[in-house]
């Protein structure tokens, strides 16, 4: 199974291997003290502090004068180190905290005291005069020895005071149940249900016959009402579940609620304006994602901020960024991109299959019998770029796309025309941490295969789509895909390396057939030559079933080559072929989201949620969608909007995966810059970003800590420091804000 194996949480790669299986429950042992002196009756040995802390016993409490103007939390510190931590033990850290004046922040962390300085969990209170207590409990992934509790401080433009008593790691307790807080057992799209579209909700319950149930208005009026449908056993949630369709009524309104088993569901709307938001604000999250320039504050109110990575300090920039030591002897200027997830690193893989789902969802517009391109054009996401008289959505993809173009390797060189598979801090980075204040030594990656056929394919793509804009660019994206294809061809196996984890995600594939055949299809669709249309019907992933349960991500590409194939029009022998194998597979989806209780198109295998299964249910929705393009059938367009229903509240947890979106919605994905869990100053992540969810793998250690032995949708936790269950990815959100546009199109 492919996975983006990162680890973002730690100072450096986090824990490796260790990780990638959950470690078996060990036996309950006594509850035994690992820290010495965490009283301060007498003294503060053998706590240390960093030199800039002036520290000592004030009223018996470990007290520390803080220095005002520090960059990061780490650059002022008191901690303990060389304590002994088992894998799989659960510890309760404890201590009591205050600060004056009041309102700082510390960043308490149990971790690695040596290098690669790994943290193993960490939260930041903020801090009030009277001191509060604090008590959490973690389970440790790993055996060591070099153990450390610290309590970070800096950061701060002022001095401060920051004391603390009663410091205490525990081992041995109970690890800590973890129970979320799911509601009221009807579980219904929280955001919106089209007039004319299908309406379905899920009942949790012990009933095993069916029950009534009740639509009410915003009033309290009934206004529809009918029976559950028995379900039994729902494999995804474990839950005994009826199904409740309410499609019947086309009645507009907003605060509705459904009513059955004396249960009263979050409330909805049924109409078609939070899809029109849902459009833009899923698009507008890329602005606040950019690197190398300054985010500014009138265009995304409470997200200003300097820019990131152009070599101002303590930036080491990205204008001159040179290689991994013995990958080449040349730097480069890879300024601009977004940045991928909650991370500062950039590669080229995700930005790939991210840029050619944004542009797919405008050349979507352009075709599709429902497209509305005027919906997506100039002035539409409040961009610098609005008002040039091009689509915003392509101005914001064109900032990706002249960072993609960057990374190829220069004439001239080794490997020339290849692409450098990613870019990102030397070590790894901890949160929150803002771009502009990232002090790591950038790098280079080796170019893969893998990458350069990313860049050759969303190249050729962009080199038809901003034709009628600007012939340059359309001219320089064509001449590097070109260029970019020849390469990969002279260098058919150069993949990245699963071990290159450190300060950045590996993004490693073992296999370049899917990039191959996506790369061909779109040179073969921008200039419809017969060598690439000859590599596209000898590949061998051209007659293959690609619709498989886990759908298609960075690392199964070839589905996005299929599917521009069936859509984009083209002149390829046995097209029609082509377009039915796209029904086919939207036919198998629609299928799985029958079965499904809970009505999404995405039944992994042995219930394993994937890592970003979010992301995986809305690119199965795309396939419904794109099948709904080609054929007009209602049932295929029903299944698409319907798969929106998951992600928007009817699921298990019964909360919205998309922030701002929904009663109960995820509001603490992980990141480094909209980290307002961890930093009140800092803003949480923008309306319309999308959670990575449920992922049965729970790599990280916070996730390892609560969700042991989850089943499916219940394996995710809305915690800035769970990155495995609850990351924001810039591929993620290419997902949510297609179907978000296509779902507005039908209304």
């Amino acid at each position: 199974m492919k996975r983006r194996r990162t680890a973002l949480l730690t100072l450096t790669a986090l824990l490796g291997a260790v990780l990638t299986a959950l470690p078996a429950a060990p036996a309950l042992a006594d509850e035994v003290e690992q820290l010495k002196n965490g009283t301060f009756d007498t003294t503060t040995e053998p706590w240390w502090s960093s030199p800039n802390v002036t520290a000592g016993l004030s009223d018996g409490q470990l007290c520390a004068q803080v220095p005002g103007g520090t960059a990061n939390r780490w650059d002022a510190s008191v901690g303990q180190n060389d304590l002994t931590l088992v894998a799989g033990e659960s510890y309760r850290f404890s201590f009591r905290a205050n600060g004056t004046p009041e309102g700082h922040v510390v960043r308490a962390i149990v971790g690695l005291s040596a290098a690669p300085y790994d943290t193993w969990f960490e939260v930041s209170p903020q801090l009030s005069v009277s001191g509060d207590v604090y008590s959490y409990t973690f389970t440790a992934p790993v055996d060591t020895t070099q153990g450390q509790v610290a309590f970070q401080a800096g950061g701060s433009a002022d001095p401060w005071r920051l004391c603390v008593d009663d410091v205490s790691l525990l081992g041995g307790v109970p690890p800590e149940v973890y129970e979320p807080d799911t509601g009221p057992r009807v579980r219904v799209n929280q955001v919106a249900y089209l007039p004319s579209g299908p309406k379905n909700a899920t009942l949790v319950t012990d009933a095993t016959t069916r029950v009534p149930w009740r639509l009410r208005d915003a009033a309290g009026t009934t206004v529809a009402h009918g029976w559950t449908r028995p379900r039994g056993t729902d494999v995804s949630s474990g839950q005994n579940v009826h199904s409740i369709d309410f499609g019947g009524y086309r009645g507009r309104g907003q605060g509705l609620t459904l009513v059955a088993d004396g249960e009263t569901s979050r409330p909805f709307d049924i109409g078609t304006a939070a899809y029109e938001r849902l459009r833009l604000d899923s698009l507008k999250y890329y602005y606040t994602q950019r690197s190398g320039i300054a985010i500014r504050d009138d265009l995304r109110p409470g997200y200003g901020r300097a820019a990131g990575h152009l070599d101002a300090a303590p930036n080491k920039g990205d204008s001159d960024v040179p290689c991994q030591p013995g990958v080449c002897n040349y730097t480069l200027d890879v300024t601009g991109g977004w940045y991928d997830a909650g991370d500062h690193g950039k590669y080229v893989v995700n930005g790939g299959i991210t840029t050619w789902e944004l542009l797919s969802t405008y050349e979507r517009s352009l075709l599709a019998r429902t497209g509305h391109p005027g919906r997506l054009g100039d002035g539409t996401l409040d961009l610098p770029e609005s008002g040039n008289k091009v689509p915003d959505i392509l101005d914001e993809a064109r900032w990706e796309l002249e960072f993609l173009l960057k990374m190829q390797v220069p004439d001239g060189q080794p490997l020339a025309g290849m692409a450098h598979h990613k870019i990102h801090d030397e070590q790894w980075t901890g949160l929150p941490l803002l771009p502009a204040d990232d002090p790591q030594r950038r790098e280079l990656h080796p170019p893969s295969t893998q990458a350069t056929l990313n860049l050759a394919a969303t190249a050729a793509q962009a080199a038809r789509l901003y034709r009628p804009y600007d012939k340059a660019f359309a001219a320089r994206a064509l001449t590097a895909a070109r260029k970019a294809w020849t390469a990969a061809l002279a260098h058919p196996e150069l993949y990245a390396s699963e071990s290159d984890g450190v300060g950045g995600g590996t993004y490693a594939d073992g296999d370049a057939t899917d990039e191959f055949y996506w790369a061909a299809a779109e040179l073969y669709l921008t200039t419809g030559e017969r060598q690439f249309a000859d590599h596209v019907r000898h590949s061998p992933l051209h007659t293959a079933d690609l619709f498989g349960g886990l759908g298609f991500d960075w690392g199964r590409t070839a589905t996005a080559g299929r599917l521009d194939l069936a859509t984009v029009p083209n002149a390829l022998p046995g097209r029609d072929a082509v377009r039915r194998s796209v029904v086919k597979g939207a036919d198998r989806y629609l299928a799985t989201l029958d079965a499904q209780p809970y009505g999404m198109p995405y039944a992994p295998p042995g219930n394993l949620y994937d890592w970003g299964s979010n992301a995986q249910v809305l690119n199965n929705a795309v396939v419904l969608a794109t099948a709904y393009d080609l054929t007009g059938a209602a049932k295929y367009r029903d299944g698409a909007v319907q798969s929106m229903d998951y992600l928007l509240g009817r699921n298990a947890l019964n909360m919205s995966y998309v922030t701002g979106y929904g009663e109960a919605a995820a509001h603490n994905q992980h990141s480094r810059w909209y980290a307002h869990e961890l930093d009140p100053s800092l803003p949480a992540p923008p309306p319309g970003t999308v959670a990575g969810g449920p992922n049965s793998g729970i790599q990280d250690p916070y996730a390892q800590a609560r969700l042991q032995g989850c089943v499916g949708q219940f394996c995710y936790i809305d915690d800035i420091q769970s990155w495995a269950t609850n990351e924001t990815a810039i591929n993620w959100n290419a997902a949510l804000a297609r179907m978000a546009s296509f779902v507005a199109d039908q209304g």
